[in-house]
Parts: C-alpha cells; structure tokens; sequence
C-alpha cells in the first residue's frame, strides 16, 4: 500500500491500514484539514466545489469527501463526474472557497487523489498545500454542530466549460467545420468520454469515431498517454479512417495527438503546436517547465517572444507564467495552459485550438509537426525503495558533472553540448523522473543511460 501526501495532495493506493493507503479515515483526515485551511483563508466563504473521474474507487471516495465538507460546515457543489479543468472553472463559477478534484490522474485504477484548488481554481501554493499537511498531522479541526452543517448541491458543469471554450477568440468553429475532419479519440472509460465528444461536436466535427468513451473507470490500458499504450488507436489511425487522433488520461489535463497515419505526434508537441498557433496571431512570452522539450523555446523566439523555464509542477508553471506575463504555457507531457481561458492544463482548450490551426494551414497532422523544430525526448524512471536515499543521489550526480552547466533549482538538470538530461524525484510516484532531450532518440537515450547508471552504481 502507497500513501504519498505532497504540497499538491494526497495521493494513495485505495484500503490498507491508516497511514499506509488511501482509506475512509486517511480521506477524512485530509478533507478536514484543507477544509481548515480554507476558512482560515477565505473566513466568509462558505462554499466548496468537488469534482471526480471516472475511476472505480470515485464515487466511494467523493460520498466521504462531501460528507465530511458538510460535516465541516461547507456547502458543496458536487459537479460529479468531471475533468480536472471543468472542475477548476467550476470553483471561479461558484465563487467557492476552492475545490477538491478527485482523481489520480494516470496512475493505474487502485490509486486515488485528492487535488486541493483555492478559490482562483487552481492547486495550492507551496506555503498553503504546507499548511494543510501540517493541520492533517496534529488533525487540528472541529467539525461543525448540527444547526451548522452544510449541505450539497448536483450540478453539471460540462456545459459551461464548452461554453468558455467557444468564447476563445482564437477557437475557430467555422474553419473546424469547413475542414470536416474525421476524430479518433480514445478517453480510457473516463471522464473524457463525456467530455471530449461534447467538445468535438461544439466546434464543428461531426463525425468522431470513440474508442473506450463508456465512464465506467474500467481502463483498457495503462491510463497514461504514451506511445506504447496507444496501440489501437494508432492502428485505427493507420488504416485510413481518421484525419487526426486525441487521447487524453483520465481527468483530461493532458493531451495527445496522433497523426493521420497512426504516428505519433509526440506529447511534448502537443503544447509547441497549439504555441505557434498562438504566437502567430498573440505575440507574447512563453513558459514551459524543465523538462520539457526545447523546442517551444525555439518557437517562441521564432516569433519574437522570450520563453522562461519553470520548476516541474502545474502551479510553478503557472506563477512562473503569471511572473512573465505569458501568453501560453503549460507542460512537455501534453498539458496546455490558455490563460485566455484560465490558468490549468486543459485538453478541451487543446483540442479546439489545435484543431483551428490544423484547419487554418490546411495540412495533414504529419505535415503540421514537420513545420516544427525536431528534438527526441528520452522519459524514463528509476523506482525508489523506502530506503532510498534520494538527495544523497541527486547530489553525487551534480558533483560528478560539475563541469557541465547544472541547474539544481529542482533536481539536477544537466545540459551537455548536444542535449540535456533532468533527474528529479516525482511528487506523485515513488520513482525518479529521468528525462532527456537531444536531436535523435538513439542520443537522447544515450544520455540518459549514461546518468542513469551513475544513479544505479
């Protein structure tokens, strides 16, 4: 059983002994305390949103989350089942305190999460996601009396997403539509396959070929969007039947597109597509995090923007944006950030933008990705045991290359001449990221193999 509790949340294999895993008294324990944190905060507010994905362990976990908000003295509005993003625009709808997105993302089906929002709809900051930790640990809340109880609410909150969406003024239905593009999706029995088809058909594509679309959190395949887990839908792409493919994971955060021929487009361009698009009609900076591929640098210069590196993590990406006055960000693992919409990675927001620049340069997917700078990323782990000393490991690496340009803002990233290399301990996984980027994958692997070994030794 794996309990991780991070700035971020908590995130944890369902049942176990308390303590060891994601269990009914860890989820109130948790619950109570951010609910805590947000009247300390936000004193006259008394509204929370919840939000959940499709996964097994959902409803049972959502039924104790609201329970316990209400238990606290908050009114919840229970949007169900729902993305990530439309949970977070539906804390700005609500003017509510904040939110509670119940999801592990796309970790496999015995993992669960709570993703604690503030009240912009976006994940908590380092100081307040510390904050909630440290009332969790002493459990220092009260729980209301009962002539204080809230209570909650249903709502459905896809619509309004959509609707936000359309209002983008670079969403361009009417060119979508001209093209009469032909969609594969793939949404992993998810909360996508409500909210992907919804998208599609409100900005003009009428026919969509759903693959796994039934929100039954029953996933067909490892749930994270990466090539070796896109099979059938590549195969249906290479057959000729579809002029594009997305996927997403299940809370629909992240993105990726898969040309016409059932090859892939590549996670990290997911965001360096939908940039130039963006760049090309709303000069401005850009912000992607560490390790990420170089090659959204590259675009954004090539548009007479400055483009700025932040710590890996959504909410260093978005101060980091905020700081620079970016006009598009996100990260390498297909998550786009419109703040034209709202600061979080949102597929929705993805789809329709890059869909309105595939159909403005009247291309096929494959051509579009031509036109961008080439790199190959090398993604890789190294999974941790409990005695694993990981800063101890992080800090030979930068000792044996400190000859090299390093950057230990987080982790260590090293950049050799012909690529870089990033090492960095995930806060979701008990496993080292190793990420690596050079200009063929047999490099790029090279590369990280080279590191990887100095870690295993």
């Amino acid at each position: 059983m794996s309990l991780v509790k991070s700035i971020s949340g908590i995130r944890g294999t369902i049942g176990g002994r308390v303590g060891e895993g994601l269990n009914p008294v860890d989820i109130v324990r948790f619950t109570a305390a951010y609910a805590t944190q947000r009247r300390a905060a936000l004193p006259n507010n008394n509204t929370i949103v919840v939000g959940r994905d499709a996964r097994l362990s959902g409803q049972m976990v959502e039924h104790i989350v609201c329970g316990t908000l209400t238990g606290m003295g908050y009114n919840v509005v229970n949007i169900g089942l729902a993305t990530t993003p439309t949970t977070e625009l539906a804390v700005t709808g609500e003017k509510a305190a904040g939110g509670i997105i119940l999801t592990a993302s796309h970790n496999p089906k015995q993992w669960n999460a709570l993703k604690l929002l503030n009240e912009q709809g976006e994940f908590l900051n380092d100081a307040e996601g510390k904050e909630v930790l440290a009332i969790a640990e002493r459990e220092d809340f009260t729980f209301a009396e009962v002539d204080e109880l809230g209570h909650i609410t249903d709502k459905d909150y896809l619509p309004y997403h959509v609707e936000q969406v359309l209002k983008l003024k670079l969403v361009d239905v009417e060119a979508i539509r001209k093209r009469d593009f032909t969609v594969a999706i793939d949404c992993v029995n998810s909360v996508g396959g409500l909210a992907i088809p919804a998208i599609l058909r409100a900005v003009g594509v009428k026919n969509i070929i759903e693959l796994n679309c039934t929100p039954n959190g029953h996933f067909p395949h490892n749930p994270e969007p990466l090539p070796q887990h896109l099979t059938e839908i590549s195969d249906l792409l290479k057959s000729g039947k579809a002029d594009v493919g997305f996927v997403v994971d299940p809370d629909v955060d992240r993105l990726a597109i898969i040309c016409e021929n059932g090859e892939m487009f590549g996670e990290e361009y997911t965001l360096v597509s939908v940039a130039d698009y963006i760049l090309r009609h709303t000069p401005g900076n850009t912000v992607s995090n560490m390790s990420s591929t170089r090659a959204l640098s590259d675009v954004t210069r090539a548009h007479g923007g400055e483009y700025s590196a932040s710590a890996v993590g959504e909410v260093n990406v978005v101060a980091e944006m905020k700081r620079v006055g970016a006009v598009i960000g996100g990260e390498g693992n297909g998550g786009v950030i419109y703040p034209e919409c709202h600061y979080g990675r949102d597929a929705l927001v993805g789809i329709a933008l890059f869909l309105s620049h595939l159909a403005h340069l009247d291309m096929k997917v494959s051509e579009l990705r031509r036109t961008l700078p080439n790199y190959c990323i090398s993604k890789n782990r190294i999974d941790l045991t409990p005695d694993t000393d990981v800063d101890a490991i992080l800090a030979r690496v930068k000792e044996l290359y400190k000859n090299e340009r390093v950057n230990d803002r987080d982790g260590v990233k090293i950049d050799f001449a012909n690529g870089w290399v990033h090492l960095r301990k995930s806060n979701t996984e008990p496993i080292i990221r190793v990420y690596s980027e050079a200009a063929t994958m047999e490099e790029a692997n090279r590369l990280a193999q080279q590191v990887m070994a100095v870690v295993r030794s």
